[in-house]
C-alpha cells in the first residue's frame, strides 16, 4: 500500500472499450452444516415420532434446508412442518432461530442464487426462472431488480445496456475507484494501481457501459474520499447493494458496527442469528465490493488479531487506526 502525504484528489477517467467476461458480483450463499439428522430419512420425507430436543434442531433444520434446495418448487411452511413433525408456528420459530432466516426467506435466497448461477452459465431467462422454481414469469420479473440489480436479460449478458459511472482517484489508502449505477454507489475498490482497479470493475460488470463520471459524480467521489479520511463524518450517499439475502443480512450487520469499534467473526455470526456459520459470515465479508461503506474491516479474529481483507491487511490496519484516532464529528465543528 502506498501512503499518501498530500491531500485527497480524484479524477474521472474513461475506461478502455474492451471488457472481460465473468460475472462474479453475486457469488455466495448460506452455508449450512452438513450431516444427516437423526430423525429424518435420506430423502427428508419421514415424519418425526416426537418433538426434537434442542440438540436436534441443528440437524433437523439442516435436513429441511437440503429439502428446500432440492424441491422442484418452494415447499410451504405446512409441508415443512409436516416433515418435521412440528406445528407450523413451532417450526417457523426453530428454523429462524437456527438460520437467522424464515423458511420462506431461505427458499427465496436459494432460488435467487440458483437463478444467478443459471444466467451466469448462459442459460436462457425462461430456463433459469423455471429451473429455479418460479411458477410464473410475472413473479420473477417483479423480483428480478432486487435479486440481480438489473433486468434478467442484462444480467445474463453481463450487464449489457447497464450504465455504470465511475471515477478513479487517490486517498490516504492508495488508489480508489468509485462506481455507481442509476440506483446508487455499487462499488468502492481500493488498491495500488488504477488499471488493476478498472479491470476489477470490468470483471464485476463485464458488458456494462462504463463511463467517466460527470461533475455531479465527482462530488460523490469527493464524499467517499472524505469519508475515508474522516470516517466519523459518515457517508450520506445511496448504495446499490447487490448480493444474496444472506450476504445482505451480514452486510447490514456490518453497517451497524460503530466507528472505532470491532467485532469478531464469531460475534458477527451471532448478531445475524447464525452462531454456527462463522465461515459463511466470513465469506460474505470477503464478497463485499463496497469498501469502507460496508465496513468489513471492522471484523477481526476472536483474539483481536487481524485476518484477511479483500484490499490487504495493511489497509485494514490503517483503516482501524484511522477510525480509532478520528475525532468525533459535530455539525458545529470547523
Amino acid at each position: 500500500m502506498r501512503e499518501r502525504t498530500d491531500g485527497p484528489s480524484y479524477s474521472a477517467v474513461r475506461p478502455r472499450t474492451s471488457a472481460r467476461i465473468g460475472v462474479s458480483a453475486h457469488a455466495g450463499h448460506v452455508n449450512m452444516p452438513t450431516g444427516p439428522p437423526r430423525r429424518l430419512d435420506e430423502e427428508g420425507s419421514a415424519m418425526l415420532e416426537d418433538k426434537p430436543r434442542e440438540t436436534d434442531h441443528l440437524s433437523l433444520v439442516t435436513r429441511l434446508c437440503r429439502h428446500i434446495e432440492t424441491a422442484p418448487t418452494p415447499p410451504t411452511l405446512s409441508e415443512l412442518a409436516s416433515l418435521a413433525g412440528l406445528s407450523p408456528h413451532h417450526l417457523h420459530r426453530v428454523f429462524k432461530a437456527t438460520t437467522g432466516l424464515t423458511p420462506k426467506a431461505y427458499a427465496a435466497a436459494h432460488r435467487a442464487q440458483k437463478v444467478r448461477a443459471e444466467l451466469a452459465r448462459g442459460h436462457s431467462v425462461t430456463d433459469a426462472l423455471y429451473g429455479a422454481g418460479y411458477g410464473a414469469n410475472s413473479r420473477f420479473y417483479e423480483e428480478a431488480p432486487a435479486i440481480l440489480g438489473m433486468t434478467p436479460t442484462a444480467f445474463r449478458a453481463g450487464g449489457v445496456r447497464t450504465t455504470i459511472r465511475f471515477a478513479l482517484g487517490q486517498c490516504a489508502l492508495g488508489d480508489i475507484l468509485v462506481a455507481a449505477s442509476d440506483k446508487g454507489v455499487c462499488a468502492i475498490l481500493l488498491g495500488d494501481d488504477a488499471e488493476t482497479l478498472l479491470r476489477q470493475l470490468q470483471d464485476l460488470f463485464p458488458k456494462a457501459e462504463l463511463v467517466g463520471g460527470d461533475a455531479v459524480f465527482e462530488q460523490w467521489m469527493a464524499q467517499v474520499v472524505g469519508f475515508v479520511e474522516a470516517p466519523r463524518i459518515g457517508l450520506n450517499l445511496p448504495l446499490d447493494v447487490r448480493g444474496t439475502s444472506f450476504q445482505q443480512r451480514v452486510w447490514q450487520a456490518l453497517r451497524e458496527i460503530p466507528v472505532g469499534t470491532t467485532v469478531s467473526y464469531a460475534e458477527l455470526a451471532r448478531r445475524v442469528g447464525l452462531p454456527n456459520a462463522v465461515r459463511a459470515v466470513a465469506g460474505a465479508c470477503a464478497a463485499n465490493t463496497l469498501a469502507v461503506a460496508i465496513p468489513c474491516h471492522r471484523v477481526v479474529r476472536t483474539d483481536g488479531s487481524l485476518s484477511g481483507y479483500r484490499w490487504g491487511v495493511q489497509r485494514k490496519r490503517a483503516l482501524l487506526q484511522r477510525e480509532a484516532e478520528s475525532p468525533l464529528f459535530t455539525p458545529d465543528a470547523g
